[in-house]
């Protein structure tokens, strides 16, 4: 399994990074839209790990286009405020399957992804 994950914070990045590795799970680590618009463009992922606000756009702008590189790669977000709260993320990002309130615990960001490739597994094809 290949996992983007987008942080500005390089010490939470590979903190976050370490515990998926633990799982067996490949990571790419960015700390921008840029390099993670770069990352997209150049290889396909599993799913996504964005923080919602990064210091030149955030994750709305990454999952967007991720949607449209890669219509069913799951999107988890993590958001360190109250904004998007009320579950409207979900509105408007399709690909967006989770928002975790920031402080991250390790465990369960590896958790969490676990749970979305093995659920990416078990849908059945279009025939």
């Amino acid at each position: 399994m290949r996992v983007l994950i987008a942080q500005h914070n390089a010490e939470l990045g590979r903190l976050w990074a370490g515990f998926l590795e633990r799982e067996g799970i490949d990571i790419t680590l960015v700390s921008s839209q840029g390099g993670a618009l770069a990352q997209l463009r150049a290889q396909a992922f599993d799913a996504l790990v964005l923080e919602m606000v990064l210091p030149d756009g955030g994750a709305i702008a990454i999952a967007d286009f991720a949607a449209y590189r890669m219509p069913d790669v799951p999107v988890i977000t993590v958001n360190s405020s109250s904004f998007f709260s009320d579950g409207s993320i979900f509105q408007l990002l399709p690909n967006v399957h989770s928002v975790m309130q920031a402080p991250v615990i390790g465990e369960d960001l590896a958790a969490m992804v676990s749970h979305l490739n093995n659920k990416r597994k078990r849908v059945p094809s279009a025939p």
